[in-house]
């Protein structure tokens, strides 16, 4: 059930930089899918689009209660000490660089995270873990990205007792878009969820309140809004509500 008034966690989400056209013009913006939006104001919480900025994340996050990485380009491998793959042609450092500033001084504030897809990447590598840049070489299927916008399925196994399976439950099926993954997972993280092909779908930071990545993309499936809820519960608790 969604909440009204001031009762509603703010949540924050990353947004894109790309060149956009509207009307007349055709210029640089700061856009975000309009799934994320719905996501988070389905599941309780007022949305807070952040564009990305050369500083000012402490102030950002001052604003928000729980903080949504979203998905977009690849992670630039020069973040993980690695030359690119032949499929690594979009980059966007400066969002690297933004979000990574944004998800440590969310950690520092013990705000709720939630990193979608690119955000599971950019968290794993903020914490020293790297990718595999070109995941077909590694599973020998496309599965995960089957065409050009078009979302695949796959399915996913959660690790009982984990946070992610108290809200989805030990197996669930995801809409999925990504030719990257997790590869060496950083210290910190624990691995929680599995694909069958042996993809690391989901992780945790363990002694925070609520900070998970998945490598799918849970707003785009528009009857299961159960990942935002938890989110947004996390962000309305006592710690975080303004």
């Amino acid at each position: 059930m969604v909440s009204s008034g001031s009762d509603r966690p703010r949540i924050g989400i990353s947004t894109y930089v790309e060149t956009a056209s509207w009307g007349v013009w055709q210029r640089d913006a700061a856009l975000l899918p309009t799934s994320y939006v719905h996501a988070v104001h389905r599941a309780g919480g007022i949305p807070v689009l952040l564009p990305v900025l050369p500083d000012g994340e402490s102030a950002a996050l001052s604003a928000v209660d729980g903080l949504v990485l979203a998905g977009g380009a690849d992670v630039d491998p020069a973040r993980y000490r690695r030359a690119p793959h032949e499929t690594v042609r979009v980059t966007r450092p400066e969002r690297d660089d933004w979000e990574t500033r944004l998800l440590r001084a969310a950690l520092d504030r013990d705000l709720p995270v939630l990193g979608v897809c690119r955000g599971a990447q950019v968290l794993n590598v903020a914490l020293g873990g790297s990718l595999h840049q070109h995941l077909p070489e590694r599973v020998a299927h496309e599965r995960h990205q089957p065409a050009p916008a078009v979302f695949g399925r796959t399915r996913v196994r959660l690790r009982p007792g984990s946070r992610i399976a108290r809200a989805l439950g030990e197996e669930a099926e995801v809409p999925c878009y990504h030719h990257q993954a997790l590869d060496r997972v950083a210290d910190r993280l624990e691995v929680t969820g599995h694909a069958e092909d042996g993809t690391v779908e989901a992780v945790e930071l363990p002694g925070h309140r609520f900070v998970v990545g998945v490598q799918w993309h849970p707003e785009e499936d528009t009857d299961d809004i159960r990942l935002f809820e938890a989110l947004s519960a996390s962000a309305g608790d006592s710690g975080g509500m303004r």
